[in-house]
């Protein structure tokens, strides 16, 4: 048994999100406040003129508030403060739960709609005006919705594997001689994402989640190295939730032009292997971080492209140590 399985035998206990993560998006954002803003209006609206809906919704809702310090009258609420309350709605209440089947982030919507109904507008009026010039917001447009996408994924259900928690392409296998988290030896991987990738982060396996903290910072080039020491991140510890409860670390770091790292994840939540937990938006760079094992395959390269929730990472020689 090695000394890192040793150190992941014991159940670790979620611990509260620290004080400055008080919100999906702790960085917040003009787009967010915007979307906040206007959040606010819409559940003033309905308990001034839908006092039914707000009461038949607020009846059938589970959880409790935590240190939720929003109203939240409708699984809509949830996109904003989510991981600060338990609130839930059974799927059969959840009228809004088709939104997940749209091919587009849900927490980039606000984004969309904000830059993009301007910049469809823009490119109709320079259209109507000389074709031509409608070409630089019309490409801006599309940009912006191939940004946004999220398309499905088909989930591996081979055992003893890790799969990418982010689109892009490996940019950083490194071993770590001690991960104070993990408890050991570890190996970090580290993803880069264009502004062309998908930026859904997903669950890398099975996995509790057990400690977050929330680090504000500069925005650097995702390429640059010390952008991982620098740069504005979030990083969350997890622990696997089959024997032997081994430990690894997510981070979503920001870059250049990304500036707004989204995690929806509850401390103590479990999250099934290639379930989205947030996004990172524009590019950015995502870590991995997990204990290095004997018999463990490295099942990717440095320059690979790799897709969140499909492509295998790594593959262990057994599950129990």
């Amino acid at each position: 048994m090695t000394s890192s399985s040793t150190a992941t035998i014991t159940r670790l206990t979620p611990e509260p999100l620290p004080e400055n993560i008080g919100s999906v998006q702790p960085g917040g954002g003009v787009c967010f406040r915007i979307e906040m803003a206007w959040g606010g209006w819409r559940r003033g609206w309905l308990k001034l003129f839908r006092k039914g809906y707000v009461e038949k919704m607020l009846a059938v809702r589970k959880g409790e508030a935590g240190r939720c310090v929003q109203e939240v009258l409708d699984p809509r609420d949830l996109k904003f403060v989510r991981n600060q309350c338990t609130f839930d709605w059974p799927k059969e209440h959840d009228c809004f739960g088709w939104r997940e089947s749209i091919p587009f982030a849900r927490w980039g919507l606000a984004e969309l709609q904000l830059m993009g109904w301007p910049l469809l507008a823009l490119t109709i009026l320079a259209g109507w005006w000389w074709w031509p010039v409608a070409l630089v917001p019309g490409v801006v447009l599309g940009l912006i919705i191939y940004f946004f996408r999220d398309p499905p994924r088909r989930i591996p259900d081979e055992p003893n594997i890790l799969i990418s928690p982010a689109d892009g392409t490996i940019a950083e296998i490194t071993e770590l001689d001690h991960d104070d988290f993990i408890g050991g030896p570890a190996l970090r991987i580290g993803i880069f994402l264009s502004i062309f990738n998908v930026h859904i982060n997903r669950a890398p396996c099975r996995c509790r989640v057990i400690r977050m903290s929330y680090h504000p910072g500069k925005f650097l080039n995702a390429m640059n190295p010390q952008s991982a020491i620098l740069n504005e991140n979030l990083w969350i510890g997890l622990e696997e939730e089959e024997t032997p409860h081994r430990r690894l670390v997510v981070r979503q770091i920001s870059g250049l032009i990304a500036r707004r790292i989204v995690c929806a994840a509850r401390s103590g939540e479990v999250l099934e292997r290639g379930a989205k937990f947030g996004m990172i938006k524009l590019g950015s760079r995502t870590e991995l971080i997990v204990p290095r094992e004997p018999g463990m395959e490295i099942t990717i390269g440095m320059g690979q492209k790799v897709k969140a929730g499909s492509t295998i990472f790594l593959r262990r020689a057994t599950n129990a140590s």
